[in-house]
């Protein structure tokens, strides 16, 4: 009966969360367990640049506006010849960023 009496308010709070909200609370449960993403970019329909084991990508805010800038980025490790594994010479774990503007990239969580 006192587990139903907890519940119950906290079903209530996030069922009254707009979905920004909610998709803020799911963000920050993500960003604390992390993910195992792959970032790609196209140049095209050809396959540019692969970046391997993202914890998450975050969209940039502005200093002083704190409006979203047209760019995310991320940490990773980048996948130089393409073969979707981390190898001995790709062991360093780098910064990058990208454009909203005239990046097409695909995003996902490792498969494997």
């Amino acid at each position: 009966m006192k587990t139903k009496l907890l519940i119950l308010p906290l079903m209530l709070s996030l069922v009254a969360c707009t979905q920004e909200s909610q998709n803020k609370i799911g963000r920050a449960i993500n960003n604390w367990t992390g993910t195992d993403g792959i970032l790609e970019i196209y140049a095209g329909n050809t396959l540019a640049k692969r970046f391997l084991q993202i914890d998450k990508l975050t969209t940039a805010i502005g200093t002083s506006s704190d409006r979203d800038r047209p760019y995310r980025y991320g940490y990773g490790y980048l996948d130089s010849n393409l073969n979707g594994k981390v190898d001995d010479n790709e062991k360093k774990k780098i910064y990058f960023e990208f454009s909203d503007y005239s990046t097409s990239y695909i995003f996902y969580e490792n498969p494997r």
